[in-house]
Formats: C-alpha cells, structure tokens, sequence
C-alpha cells in the first residue's frame, strides 16, 4: 500500500500564491505519475496537473500560467505552485500517485477570498 500525506493548504486572498506538498511512503513503484486533483462543492474531482516519473507535465486549461507542478523522485514528494490564485480555484486538493494503481492522499483545504 502506498499513503500520500499532503500539506500546505490554507486561506489566501485572490492573486495570492500557496505551494502544496505531498509525500508519498510504503510500496512505492518508481515508475510513476503523480498528480494534484481537486474538488469543489457541488462539482466533481478534476485533474489539476501532473507530472510522470521522467518530468513530463500535463496542466488543466484552467491553471495553464499560474500553477507549476514539480517533485523530488529521491524523496517521493510532488510540489504544486499555486501563484496567482482565484476565488474559482477554492475546492480541496488531492494528491494521487498512478502505478499499477491509484493512491489518493487525504486531501487539503484551499481557500481563495475575494
């Protein structure tokens, strides 16, 4: 089993920047993606960004500009810049990490005042 233990969540007026930290530990296969999802009330999870084992990036439409992924292969943790934030991207924030299967971390709190 693999846990994603995730930080850096809070309260941040709009044009603000936060940066998210997930860590990931137990049975880890190195060849993987891991990724920042979010989920808003009333709306489903959606694919925030991601970034495989090689580097390679993948940015919703949405955040393309303002929010940067990044990780650490020798400490199984991915990063995630938020700078710029708007109200629109409240929701709560989850890590994944995409192997054989998918583990998601506990999610955390963004919160963007106006």
């Amino acid at each position: 089993q693999v846990q994603l233990v995730e930080s850096g969540g809070g309260l941040v007026q709009a044009g603000g920047s936060l940066r998210l930290s997930c860590t990931a530990s137990g049975s880890i296969v190195n060849i993987n993606t891991m990724g920042w999802y979010r989920q808003a009330p009333g709306k489903q999870r959606e694919l925030v960004a991601a970034i495989t084992w090689r580097g390679n990036t993948n940015y919703a439409d949405s955040v393309k500009g303002r929010f940067t992924i990044s990780r650490e292969n020798t400490k199984n943790t991915v990063y995630l810049q938020m700078n710029s934030l708007k109200p629109e991207d409240t929701a709560v924030y989850y890590c994944a990490m995409i192997a054989v299967k998918t583990s998601w971390g506990q999610g955390t709190q963004v919160t963007v005042s106006s």
